[in-house]
């Protein structure tokens, strides 16, 4: 059973106002603007009216902005189709101890409603809603009712194989290609090599597991390549340079490079917590200090906000998966970009912009990235504390000229 439920107004006049500056820049006939929250409620059975409005003062929320029949065309985005967005999770959870067990899942949408000059062409629609969604992680429908299709059940697509034992390393290039692997060209051979040595073709899973598994994102293989100066190969790789510091004072640390964080030596103090038999009692005992950094160079270049925020949540499990579990307590966050080249202010310094089109600019990140990061922390608990950012720029000679 489906039902929508509507929601508050979602953004503020401040954030509405940024937004229409930016449709008028993009020279589209937007004449107003206004963006209000809509629930889509996976229910096993009808809800009661109680029920109903116990639900409808849970989903009243949002910025202190008047509450008025929107007019002009609808376009919604909602999480994309296939996913479970985090704020689900969170929200069926509360429903749910609320004693709402009807609710199967909740999700969230944004209306957006705007008034136009005239009727939009599909050209100007299709730079409309590239300004109000990720492509990444959002889908925009048009009837809150097609939003329907989040809770489909998908049913699993059989896997393919790639026929490299044919088509040999012509076979995998293609496939690189249409799957979007990003595979290397030593990876290619390697790939290759040892399939054609196990007699069978790889299957698409395994070709993207392969991918992900080496990838930026995970498995940081440029720390571990090796370090050649001047045609001389040097005896650390760059990770090997970087442990070198606790190799020669390994003092007071107690781990490092071998659990999910770092832990060096804290000192004494004094905790208040229940003994076996359920008797609080106050207790000394060490208290050590953990440190984590978790790098998101690549999904907070394709998107921002939640790129960066989902960095920040890497951290806390992390913390919570050392030893028998650290405690979180404070987040910080760092963001290196390169030239920010603010429109209208550009610096003397600084060269024209020049980006692979599904990439951020410095100045989206700097604007979203942070905000992402500092969400993330302060709604687990762990606030963020504070940070840094800077912006570098080198022009040097490549392979590539």
């Amino acid at each position: 059973m489906f039902q929508i439920f509507r929601g508050s107004p979602a953004l503020s006049e401040f954030r509405l106002a940024k937004l229409s500056a930016r449709f008028q820049k993009a020279d589209l006939a937007i004449t107003s603007c206004y963006a209000e929250y809509v629930h889509f409620v996976k229910l096993s059975e009808s809800l009661s009216a109680e029920e109903t409005n116990e639900l409808e003062q849970l989903l009243h929320y949002g910025p202190t902005l008047a509450q008025h029949e929107p007019q002009g065309e609808c376009f919604i985005v909602i999480p994309r189709v296939g996913t479970i967005s985090s704020w689900s999770s969170k929200a069926t959870d509360i429903a749910h101890n609320c004693g709402l067990n009807k609710v199967l899942r909740l999700e969230r949408g944004l209306a957006f409603y705007f008034e136009c000059e005239r009727p939009l062409t599909a050209d100007e629609e299709h730079r409309l809603t590239s300004h109000i969604h990720d492509r990444m992680m959002e889908t925009v429908v048009r009837q809150p009712e097609q939003a329907a299709m989040l809770f489909d059940q998908q049913e699993p697509k059989p896997f393919t194989t790639v026929d490299i034992l044919k088509g040999g390393r012509k076979a995998l290039e293609t496939a690189n290609l249409n799957l979007g692997l990003a595979l290397a060209e030593d990876e290619i051979d390697y790939l290759v090599e040892n399939f054609t040595a196990l007699g069978r073709n790889p299957t698409d899973i395994e070709l993207y597991m392969f991918a992900q598994a080496n990838s930026e994102h995970c498995r940081h293989k440029i720390f571990n390549a090796d370090w050649v100066i001047d045609g001389k190969k040097q005896e650390k790789s760059l990770f090997k340079m970087i442990k070198n510091t606790f190799e020669k004072t390994p003092d007071y640390v107690l781990s490092a490079y071998k659990d999910n964080a770092a832990v060096m030596e804290g000192s004494k103090v004094g905790r208040f917590f229940p003994d076996q038999d359920g008797q609080y009692r106050y207790h000394n005992e060490d208290a050590h200090i953990l440190m984590k950094v978790e790098t998101h160079n690549h999904p907070t270049a394709i998107s921002p906000f939640p790129g960066a925020a989902t960095g920040s949540g890497g951290e806390i499990r992390d913390e919570g998966a050392t030893g028998r579990g650290a405690k979180p307590k404070a987040g910080l966050v760092g963001f290196s970009v390169s030239n920010l080249v603010i429109p209208g202010f550009e610096q003397p310094w600084e060269n024209p912009l020049s980006k692979p089109n599904r990439i951020a600019s410095a100045l989206d990140i700097m604007l979203e990235g942070p905000l992402g990061a500092a969400a993330f922390n302060n709604e687990f608990g762990r606030p963020a504390l504070l940070g840094y950012f800077r912006t570098y720029e080198e022009s040097v000679n490549s392979f590539a000229g």
